[in-house]
Parts: structure tokens; sequence; C-alpha cells
């Protein structure tokens, strides 16, 4: 976006932007300091002062963050994607397709819940719908390398039916287990708890790769604000007559605690 479409008056201090972003001042002086994004300027009383050009290029540096980009990746990425509309059109356009595949996703975790519950079969092909990431082939190569996408993909292929439904159930073990310790009041730091995020994260890498923390932070986060997830975890004892309320929240807070270690 050049220059002379933003207003040369428009100006935020850092704490400011830290508190609107997310991302601490600490962590905003630090990308000054790599050259990752510089301030506009520094005032008289050395705050650090933003303007909309560096809100843009924040702005891209989280959301290529959330995909599991190091630091030197995004610089690289900025360098070389110069034209921001285009770039974060792009961006847009993958967030759409995402919506998507979560929903997929989150059809799928349900009926692989009621099968499991009712002692149904199940069927493969619909418990991995949304799971599918060959979609993204082109998108995982050009971010990651060939090599990145090849090593996920043969993941993913070689599983036989009895590995995808041990996968799924292992899914469900997990939660129960997050059940069980929020009703033995357990706290999210606890050495129990952060086992179970642990195996949470093997779990997922069985599907989805790069596992970073950012990416698992975000999932845990889903799992609150989305009513669907927060009842699936919540209800994960169901079977046995039981509810454990505020079990989404116990694995948001636990999957906190785990990043920040």
């Amino acid at each position: 976006m050049s220059p002379n479409k933003h207003s040369e008056f428009a100006e935020w201090a850092i704490q400011e932007i830290a508190r609107l972003s997310g991302a601490t001042s600490r962590t905003l002086r630090h990308y000054d300091a790599i050259g990752l994004l510089a301030p506009k300027r520094t005032a008289a009383n050395g705050y650090r002062m933003y303007g909309p050009e560096q809100l843009v290029r924040l702005q891209r540096i989280l959301m290529l963050k959330d995909l599991g980009l190091t630091l030197p990746d995004i610089a690289r990425v900025l360098d070389e994607e110069t034209d921001e509309v285009r770039a974060l059109t792009k961006h847009a356009q993958w967030l759409a397709s995402e919506e998507k595949r979560i929903a997929r996703q989150r059809a799928a975790v349900h009926a692989t819940i009621r099968a499991l519950q009712e002692g149904q079969d199940m069927n493969a092909k619909d418990a991995f719908d949304g799971f599918d990431h060959t979609q993204y082939k082109d998108e995982v190569e050009e971010r990651w390398g060939k090599d990145a996408y090849a090593s996920s993909n043969a993941r993913y292929s070689k599983m036989t039916r009895q590995e995808q439904q041990d996968m799924m159930t292992e899914g469900l073990e997990i939660a129960k287990g997050f059940a069980r310790a929020k009703l033995g009041g357990l706290a999210a730091d606890s050495d129990e708890v952060q086992a179970l995020v642990q195996r949470q994260v093997t779990w997922l890498g069985h599907t989805v790769q790069p596992v970073s923390p950012q990416y698992v932070v975000n999932l845990a986060e889903m799992y609150v604000g989305d009513d669907r997830f927060r009842t699936y975890y919540d209800d994960a004892l169901a079977a046995e007559g039981t509810s454990a309320p505020g079990t989404a929240e116990l694995i948001r807070d636990a999957v906190q605690v785990w990043a920040s270690r």
C-alpha cells in the first residue's frame, strides 16, 4: 500500500498497539530490534509510535505467525511479497477456505462421537472429511517446501482404516481425560493435565504438520469460542452419565501454560 494512501498524522503509541493486537510491548520492541517491524518514529518521551503502514505490516506478521512460520521466514515472505493488498487478499481467501474445512471437521468429529457412543460402525471416509490437506498442496509447498508437504501427505495416506479409527478413539479418550481432570479439580499447570496436553499435541500430529505452539493455542481458543467444540469436551463423559462444564476452558488454560514453557 503506497504511503500517499495513508494519513501522515495517524499514529498509535506502542502500548495501544500492544493492547489492540495482543502482541506485547516486549514483542514489538523485539520485532524492531531484529528489523522485522520498525516504528514510524520515536517520540521525545521515548515511546515508539506506529502509523498505518506499520499496522498493516504487523497484521501480516501476526497472520503469518499463526500459520507457523518462524520470524526469519516471515521476514523473507514480507520482503518477497511487497504488494500488501495482493498478499492480504490471498490470505483472506485462505481463511475462507480454512473456515469451510474446519466446519467439515466439526461435522466429522460429531459423527464420530455419535458412532462411538451408540456402538455403530464408523465410515472412515466420513470420519476424515475436512482432514485432507491435499487441497492445500500448492500453498504448503510454496510456504514450507515440497518436503514438508510430502511428509505430511505420506503420513496421512499410509494410515489404515483401523489406524484412522484408533486415532479418533484416542481423541475421545483424551477429551475424557480432560473432563475427568476438570471434575477432579486439577489445575491447568498440574503434571496430570500437562501430560494430557502433550498427548493432545501428539494426537494432532497425526494429521497436521507442523503442529506449532501458536496453532495449538488458536485451536484451544476455538474449543472455548465454538459451542459445538465446547459441548464435545464438556460432555465427553456423557456415555458415563456425567458432564464436566468448563472442560474447554481448562484445555485452553492448560495449552497456554504448555505453550509458554
